[in-house]
Formats: C-alpha cells, sequence, structure tokens
C-alpha cells in the first residue's frame, strides 16, 4: 500500500467517525417501539403488571378488608414470579409490579384508606410529566436522549440536538409520552379526592381507572408516535435527498 493510499483511507476513517448517522423514520420508531417493548413487557409483561392491581380492587370490593387486600395482591404477584421462575424467564415485570404494590400497601396501611393505595400511581404520573414536559421546553427532549446514544455523531450523543428537524421530532414525540400521564392525574386525582373527603365510594373507579389507563394508553401513545413518524416521512426523506445531492456535487462544476 502506497503512502498516499493509507493517507487517504485515514481520511475515510475520520470522516466515518464525525459524519452523523442519517435519521430516518424507521430508525427513531424502531427505538422507540424497542423501549416501548422493553418498558411494558409485552402482552404478558401488561397483564402481569394489571393482575395485582385488579386482585386488589377486587377483593377489598368484595370483603372491605384492607389487609387482607393487600396481601391477596401481593400473593398474586408473588404467584406470577414463582410462574416466571418455574420457566426460567425474566422476572423484571414482576418485580416491578411487586415494587408498585408494595409501595400503594404502604400508602393505604399508614392512612387506613384503601383510596391512598392508588396516590402513588397519581403522584408518579403527575411529576413524571412534569420532568418530561420540561424537557421538552428546555429544548432537550426525553425521546431524543433516549435515542441520542444510536443517531448522530457516534462519539457525542447530544450531536442530535445540531438538526432542528430530529430536535422537533423529539418533542412532539416526548409531548405523546407526557398525554397519557396528564389524562391519569386528571381522572384519578378528583376520584381519590372524592373519595378520601368522603363525598363519594369512588374506590371501584379507582380501580378500573388504574388498569384501563395503564398500558392501553401507552399503548395508544405509541400509536400515536407511529402517526407523527409516518407523516413527517416527506419532509425527512427531502432532507436526506437534499444532503446526498450536495454531497454527489462536484464543487469543480460550478
Amino acid at each position: 500500500m502506497t503512502e498516499q493510499q493509507r493517507a487517504s483511507d485515514e481520511t475515510d476513517r475520520v470522516d466515518d467517525r464525525e459524519r452523523p448517522t442519517v435519521v430516518t423514520e424507521g430508525t427513531v420508531e424502531a427505538l422507540v417501539r424497542a423501549k416501548l417493548a422493553e418498558a411494558l413487557g409485552g402482552k404478558r409483561g401488561m397483564v402481569e403488571a394489571a393482575i395485582p392491581t385488579l386482585t386488589f380492587t377486587i377483593s377489598y370490593i368484595v370483603l372491605s378488608e384492607l389487609k387482607l387486600s393487600i396481601m391477596l395482591g401481593v400473593g398474586a404477584a408473588l404467584l406470577l414470579g414463582v410462574v416466571r421462575l418455574l420457566q426460567r424467564s425474566s422476572v423484571q415485570y414482576v418485580v416491578t409490579s411487586l415494587f408498585g404494590i408494595g409501595i400503594a400497601a404502604l400508602f393505604a396501611m399508614r392512612s387506613g384508606n384503601a383510596s391512598d393505595a392508588f396516590l402513588p400511581g397519581i403522584i408518579y404520573n403527575a411529576v413524571y410529566a412534569v420532568v418530561l414536559s420540561l424537557s421538552v421546553l428546555v429544548r432537550w427532549p426525553a425521546i431524543g436522549l433516549m435515542i441520542g446514544p444510536f443517531i448522530g455523531n457516534k462519539e457525542d450523543f447530544t450531536s442530535w440536538r445540531g438538526n432542528p428537524a430530529v430536535v422537533k421530532l423529539a418533542s412532539r414525540l416526548t409531548w405523546l409520552l407526557v398525554l397519557p400521564c396528564v389524562i391519569r392525574v386528571l381522572v384519578q386525582y378528583p376520584l381519590w379526592l372524592a373519595d378520601s373527603n368522603g363525598w363519594f365510594d369512588a374506590f371501584a373507579l379507582l380501580g378500573l381507572s388504574k388498569v384501563a389507563m395503564g398500558w392501553p394508553l401507552q399503548v395508544a401513545a405509541f400509536a400515536g408516535m407511529v402517526w407523527v413518524l409516518a407523516r413527517g416521512r416527506t419532509p425527512l426523506a427531502e432532507e436526506k435527498r437534499e444532503e446526498t445531492g450536495t454531497a454527489a456535487r462536484d464543487p469543480e462544476a460550478d
């Protein structure tokens, strides 16, 4: 290999490191899909997350015994964990569910009010919505942070912020994650407030709303993300063609 060829190869390697990965809808959609599937645990993970809450809610409606209902809810989570262990599959989502119902039990047992079991979830969604909203307002949208390590300059995961189209897309996708949290708080907090103040018995509605507004809203949010990505396909495709055309143009030909 001549000295000139070695110099050319070295230049190509440097250019490859500095050249940002082309951002496409497929890239973003695949990453969002993978992260969402990881968070929800697939169909089985979503069902396992709902069973302990349903067990607790139904048993309290039927028995009106707080401690027993909590024990049954925790027992359901433990039983799901045992099944996972016997099948030698991941217990990650069962542990998450067990942790959630454990925190809920602490709130309910501390106050003696069964509806307080739903208060941690309401607080979590409120905080999550605020944090995600702030990330968009300061132009560091959470979705961009999530996909940052996989796009843009490989040695600088913040390089995606240099592309206004990507920042705008990530902001829209992040707002779609905020929406389910806001809906849950707007529906569940008034129900909790009414039950806690004795205005009316809203416990059953709280339990049902928690399940109904859990993974179904997350799936709806993902469907919205897919729609936004599909809707934005043309502008990004045009941007990609413009970049390709600019790169292919011979400077000496002008």
